[in-house]
């Protein structure tokens, strides 16, 4: 076991739970548990938010498939990236205002139906297990590596940690966590890039020169078709990267922590200098891991490329900085699962059983022993399945919980903030049609089905596309089109009313 890693581990787990023991003391109610009682300030959640979106998928993930992709690795970092347009200028400003805690809130501001919320919320767990599962995934990897412990233990670990932060500390751990996760996060890409940078002579075009002949791909490895041969694969997974952002719950839920819209835009632009910055560093972390790791040493460590970053800073300072980049993963992982189990949690607790079960009539002590259930019940279903997801690469799996996002919630945000016709026939079609059309071809593509029997399945996938967002994503908006056409006419004044909210903020 590497004890200086080990070090780190307990300091960075000591320091998260004190954080967490703080938050405990303050969360008493359903708004302090769900949404920190709305008092983050700008900056504040603009840390958090980046610190929520940086997650396996982006360190671990990200480095890995630059580091043997190249250009193809590359993809993931432009579409993270430019997601963020898409939630300023379009999601956050109008969700802030009609929302409360959930998503389900913000579209049954408009449509005050049981079977839209029930819809939203199946949707949000839906979109949380599959975001778990790569969290887990790259924890598992992560920890094995760091402590030599076996996989299984490690997500195990993981999953206890986070059902923590979330059982006692709600939201408020939760973004204090991902705060500190964010600016550790900062540090260790900065000081990496530097020492990237450092050994090619601070010589960025030179760097880019060298890297067509460190590689097996040679030239090819800094131009597109390594990895997506497929132009039609590489276009949906940018649609599902690019819109997917905008309807992800854990990201949207954040929205909901600061006390008015003008906060919660000046949130995103924090957070979109810190995710910028982040992304732009990706290319040193995978051009560093490709030249001083070496694809075979990658490929070892984990057949999926998740500790390409672990790997690169051991090679350039040793088991110190490979022991505290670890541990800087690792809170990154924690503070993002911790998100994702408090936003399914939400949508159970606050969607499921206040609104509907108990028809808005359950009392706070009910909601947050509700939401603490849930928590238990999310994280140890999302350990179950990432027990069986060792070998698929994070930044993958992530791109998938972004096409669902992306095919069954952005349409029906879109359109009851935008459309005046938009009904509650349209609302449910349109969720129902995009989450059923993105998982019904997830399971018929090429994720799940191989002819050498490398897959789940044994046989020629029916679905061609890895990522089915460029097909899902239109059905989601076709749904809610045709839902809308032949449902009942909807409330002018309703919208109206809405529409006023969404702008200015009156409620």
């Amino acid at each position: 076991m590497n004890v200086v890693g080990l070090a780190f581990f307990v300091g960075i787990v000591g320091l998260t739970l004190f954080v967490t023991y703080i938050a405990s003391k303050r969360t008493n109610s359903a708004s302090e548990f769900y949404t920190a009682g709305g008092g983050l300030t700008g900056w504040q959640n603009g840390i958090a938010i980046a610190g929520d979106y940086l997650s396996a998928a982006s360190f671990l993930g990200i480095a890995g498939a630059i580091a043997l992709f190249g250009f193809d690795g590359f993809f993931y970092s432009i579409g993270y990236l430019v997601a963020y347009l898409v939630v300023l200028y379009i999601v956050a400003e109008p969700l802030r205002n009609l929302g409360k805690y959930t998503l389900a809130d913000m579209i049954t501001a408009r449509f005050d139906q049981k079977k839209i919320r029930a819809a939203a919320a199946i949707s949000t767990l839906t979109i949380v297990l599959f975001y778990m599962i790569a969290q887990l995934v790259g924890a598992g990897a992560l920890i094995q590596l760091l402590l030599g412990i076996d996989y299984w233990i490690a997500v195990l670990l993981v999953g206890v940690m986070m059902t923590i932060y979330v059982l006692w500390g709600g939201m408020a751990a939760t973004s204090w966590v991902q705060i500190i996760k964010a600016v550790l996060l900062m540090l260790g890409t900065v000081l990496i890039s530097i020492l990237v940078l450092w050994k090619f002579n601070f010589n960025i075009l030179g760097m880019f020169t060298e890297m067509k002949s460190v590689t097996a791909n040679g030239e090819a490895y800094l131009h597109p078709g390594v990895k997506y041969t497929n132009g039609l694969d590489t276009i949906s997974m940018m649609i599902a990267l690019v819109l997917g952002t905008a309807g992800l719950p854990h990201i949207l839920m954040r929205f909901f922590t600061v006390k008015d819209a003008k906060t919660a835009r000046s949130s995103v632009v924090y957070a979109t200098w810190i995710v910028g910055i982040f992304y732009v560093l990706t290319i040193f972390l995978g051009f560093g891991a490709a030249a001083f790791v070496g694809s075979d040493a990658i490929i070892a460590a984990n057949p999926a490329g998740n500790m390409a970053a672990p790997l690169l800073a051991q090679a350039l300072g040793g088991d110190i900085l490979m022991s505290f980049i670890s541990a800087v993963a690792f809170a990154t992982i924690l503070a993002v699962v911790a998100g994702l189990v408090l936003s399914g949690a939400s949508a159970f607790a606050h969607d499921l059983y206040g609104q509907i079960i108990k028809k808005g009539k359950a009392t706070e002590k009910q909601q947050m022993n509700a939401a603490r259930l849930a928590s238990v019940g999310v994280s140890a279903f999302s350990i179950l399945l990432a027990l069986g997801a060792q070998s698929m690469n994070v930044a993958f799996l992530v791109s998938l919980a972004f096409c669902i996002a992306a095919s069954a919630n952005l349409p029906v945000i879109i359109y009851t903030i935008y459309w005046k016709k938009f009904n509650t026939t349209g609302a449910l079609t349109a969720i129902i049609t995009g989450l059923v059309s993105a998982l019904v071809l997830v399971a018929l593509s090429p994720n799940l089905w191989a002819a050498d029997g490398s897959m789940a399945f044994t046989g020629e996938a029916l679905f061609p596309l890895t990522n089915p967002a460029l097909i899902s994503v239109p059905l989601g908006f076709l749904g809610g089109l045709v839902g809308t056409l032949v449902g009942a006419r909807a409330d002018q004044r309703k919208y109206a009313e809405v529409d006023v909210k969404a702008n200015i903020g009156l409620k």
